[in-house]
């Protein structure tokens, strides 16, 4: 390591000394994300030549986006990529949650029940689900919510969803991510496994699986096991960085195009909507996001071996096969998460300067502190860090579209933690 490159970022020679003793010990994973990389590069290649890509198809829309190719087949791209029917990928979907939202409403009719059966969603997802009251939720439309909650070690309670699982359960939503909860995320296999069980109960149920932080971690999705539908953000994994915005929802054909519906109107579906000078950069995001999700999962695995050097538990362990790009780290006190933070935004290409404060956020029941300086305002892929301000006190540490980039903030938030007494190196 140069260390006097980054001694310019007033890192101390303790915490450089640190990251050079873990660094071996990654070796190992790296070389697993590498390989998993490089399946994924080819795959997304082959889509794109499947489909015929050419400069044409990123020419510009605007108004209705009648008769609009690139979007077209950009839509055919990530059908092909996640072994979908069909694919809805808009810059109108403002993010994961609206992504989440048009799935399930667009699927959901009232008297129907949605089921959870890896306990309670994200923050963001319980008004969209009416567990807490909100405008315009499925609750607020008849769709009825029941939820089975993991076992103690973390695993499905396969006979409590047996039970769960009724005439009115329409539709099976899956949260791959951990959310800001301490447990393990899903691995695609184990969805697959999930999905069959929940089909033997009830053929027709509709199986959705929440793929944010996600995609390109493995070398299938969620589709490729038995899902019926899946939603992510354009800004998290697949938009590889360079989309500004977005969201995709894919599946079976029919389920899509009721998403469409919704998205626009009835009778109007995928015909319309203009991609507003985009596609360019949403082929291309695509393109690179193998390589960039690649960094964002060596990065976690870096942050995984060095605070679990130090003590602190860590969701996935350290060479713990990684199915999402967030790390957890249980750092046990306001202060902690507050430090941990600064340290990563102190590493921002954007905004290094400011100072992330726990404030309320819309969405979220308790005080969030946020971390990032970020090319693209909320871009998860990008470096940064978040967490609700209450036990165990965690952060979730996500992104980087280079791993070196990830290196720096680690290295950041381990002298951010020292410099307030919190840590010694």
């Amino acid at each position: 390591m140069n260390k006097e490159i980054y001694r310019q970022f007033g890192l101390d020679d303790k915490v450089l000394a640190f990251a050079d003793t873990v660094l071996p010990s990654v070796q190992e994973e790296f070389a697993r994300i590498d390989a998993i990389a490089e399946y994924n590069q080819a795959k997304v290649l082959h889509a794109m030549q499947e489909c015929g890509v050419n400069v044409t198809h990123f020419n510009p829309s605007t108004g209705y986006g009648n008769d609009d190719m690139g979007r077209e087949v950009l839509e055919k791209v990530y059908a092909l990529c996640f072994g979908a029917e069909d694919a809805l990928v808009r810059p109108q979907i403002t993010c994961g949650t609206h992504a989440l939202y048009l799935a399930l409403s667009a699927n959901l009719l009232p008297g129907d029940e949605l089921l959870s059966p890896v306990g309670a969603p994200y923050d963001t997802m319980e008004e969209v689900i009416g567990i807490r009251d909100a405008v315009g939720s499925l609750k607020e439309y008849g769709v009825s919510y029941r939820q089975v909650d993991l076992l103690p070690d973390g695993t499905f309670d396969y006979e409590g969803i047996r039970r769960a699982i009724n005439e009115k359960t329409k539709m099976v939503t899956i949260q791959r991510s951990k959310g800001y909860a301490t447990r393990p995320s899903f691995g695609v296999a184990e969805i697959g496994k999930l999905i069959a069980f929940c089909k033997q109960c009830k053929p027709d149920v509709i199986c959705m699986v929440d793929n944010c932080y996600g995609e390109f971690v493995e070398e299938k999705d969620p589709i490729h096991v038995g899902a019926d539908i899946m939603a992510g953000s354009l800004i998290k994994n697949p938009g590889g960085g360079l989309a500004t915005t977005g969201g995709y929802v894919c599946g079976r054909a029919d389920l899509v195009e009721r998403c469409a519906c919704r998205l626009t109107a009835p009778g109007l579906g995928k015909e319309l909507g203009a991609n507003m000078n985009l596609l360019q950069s949403f082929f291309q995001g695509l393109f690179l996001a193998p390589t960039v999700v690649a960094s964002a999962v060596k990065g976690a695995a870096f942050a995984a071996a060095c605070y679990e050097k130090l003590g602190y538990r860590v969701v996935p362990a350290s060479g713990e096969v990684r199915h999402d790009i967030i790390q957890c780290i249980e750092l046990g006190s306001r202060e902690a998460m507050i430090a941990f933070c600064r340290g990563i935004q102190a590493a921002a290409p954007v905004d290094s300067y400011a100072t992330p404060t726990p404030s309320a956020m819309a969405g979220y029941d308790s005080e969030i502190i946020m971390a990032a300086g970020a090319f693209n305002q909320g871009s998860s892929i990008e470096l940064s860090t978040d967490g609700p301000i209450r036990p165990p006190y965690a952060v979730y540490f996500q992104g980087g579209l280079t791993w070196y980039h990830a290196k720096i903030g680690v290295m950041m938030s381990l002298q951010k933690m020292m410099e307030a007494g919190l840590l010694n190196l």
